[in-house]
């Protein structure tokens, strides 16, 4: 109802406005500490990732030693993902950020020392896996952090900018470390400098002014482990949303599969694997850019449908091309397609669950994106030794799209999702 204050209402219309400005939430000092923070840590990381491969095979020329690194990182989190999602929300939240980010600089640490002295392999999977388990009592932390530093009206933004920056590092930062190993050809050079840049965020983040209202310290029980999970499954569209991403991680694996592709479909070589290796990360920037100049999605739920019908319908596409320029057009769709997929299910995740359960409910979410995204690609490489990479691609992108109209009929509720970071339907 009307307050009947022209004065009042033109006031809170020009407020409303400058909220939805793509650099609004920029202006916010907290989440402009926090958005650089995560940049320079992800630049790190990305390189580090390059770095951990390189030095792994030259010391073992073995693919296995290669292949344990996933498996190394997987492991924290299946064990410690439900604990670090209750703690996110019993604790401080950004001292939880602040610890996992001094823990994860040791390990970085860690890593340049075991590569200087050259020590057993071994020591490189310990770091890693210190590593693996600082990320996942971070992730359930960080990613319920962020509502309580931006206006909800401004959320969405705040996800997208995110989004758009990690995809900037994993552009630029596996070139750059490459450029750094091509140079020095040592990888502890890049292991100092991740070491140098979480130090930076570790910086960044203490200058956050947060004061969450302390919440009574709960006993860790089975009962509210699972929350988190009770939650997602009497929520029919947070349910919906994760389900959908899920599978559509588990089905559309071609990443996986860029190497075959590169070699022995396109014959582009490495120097053509390392663009197809780029244009989805690459379509993911432009895309979040786009998203931060326009106006809030209206119909969050049907762009989240069709994002990821796009995303499976590109990647059939991909699949049977023998083009090159072809199928990294494809995968930049891939991309694209992909940053609103997590931009809308990030954003209704956090606005769609109260503060006291965001923690567990995120650790609930990223253990199903986590596992899924390794069993992707064990999906299509399995699929591929027993029928060939093109019917890996194509049948993942084809039950991609089948998921997507199964999600639409089974859980209306997203279909009907209007503005993102509005009131919904």
């Amino acid at each position: 109802m009307s307050s009947g204050d022209p004065a009042s209402e033109s006031k809170q219309g020009q407020q409303r406005i400058i909220a939805e400005t793509p650099y609004a939430v920029l202006r916010n000092r907290n989440y402009l500490f926090y958005l650089i923070g995560r940049l320079i840590a992800s630049f790190g990381q990305q390189m580090l990732t390059v770095a951990v491969g390189w030095e792994l095979y030259e010391r073992t020329h073995s693919a296995m030693a290669l292949g344990m690194v996933g498996l190394t990182q997987m492991i924290p989190m299946l064990l410690f993902t439900l604990p670090a999602g209750h703690l996110a929300d019993t604790a401080n939240r950004k001292h939880i950020i602040m610890s996992m980010t001094l823990v994860t600089a040791c390990a970085s640490l860690g890593l340049t020392l075991t590569s200087i002295f050259e020590t057993h392999v071994f020591w490189i999977y310990a770091c890693l896996f210190i590593v693996g388990a600082a990320r996942t009592f971070m992730w359930p932390s960080s990613s319920s952090f962020l509502p309580q530093l931006v206006p909800r009206e401004q959320f969405a933004k705040a996800v997208t900018w995110n989004s758009g920056s990690f995809q900037l590092s994993s552009v630029a930062g596996p070139a750059i470390g490459g450029a750094v190993l091509a140079l020095t050809k040592k990888a502890y050079v890049i292991f100092a400098f991740d070491t140098f840049a979480v130090l930076t965020c570790f910086t960044l983040i203490s200058f956050i002014r947060y004061q969450r209202n302390e919440t009574q310290r709960e006993p860790m029980t089975v009962q509210r482990l699972l929350a988190g999970f009770h939650f997602v499954f009497e929520n029919r569209v947070i349910l919906g949303i994760i389900t959908l991403d899920m599978f559509a991680v588990l089905l559309g694996g071609a990443t996986a599969l860029l190497p075959v592709y590169a070699k022995d479909i396109l014959h582009v070589g490495p120097s053509g694997l390392g663009l197809l290796q780029a244009a989805l990360p690459a379509g993911s920037l432009l895309c979040a850019l786009i998203l931060a100049h326009r106006r809030p999605l209206e119909k969050a739920g049907r762009a989240l449908l069709w994002s990821v019908a796009g995303f499976g319908l590109a990647t059939i596409v991909f699949g049977l091309s023998e083009l090159f320029w072809l199928s990294f057009a494809m995968l930049f769709v891939c991309g694209a397609t992909d940053n609103i997929s997590v931009v809308v299910r990030h954003t209704l995740v956090q606005l769609l669950t109260p503060d006291e359960k965001r923690g567990r409910v995120s650790a609930v979410n990223s253990l199903f994106i986590g596992t899924s995204n390794e069993l992707g690609g064990f999906e299509s490489g399995s699929v591929a030794q027993l029928f060939g990479p093109v019917a890996s691609v194509v049948s993942g992108g084809i039950g991609t799209v089948l998921v997507v109209v199964a999600i639409a009929w089974f859980w209306p509720e997203i279909r009907k999702y209007g503005r993102l970071g509005g009131a919904g339907v």
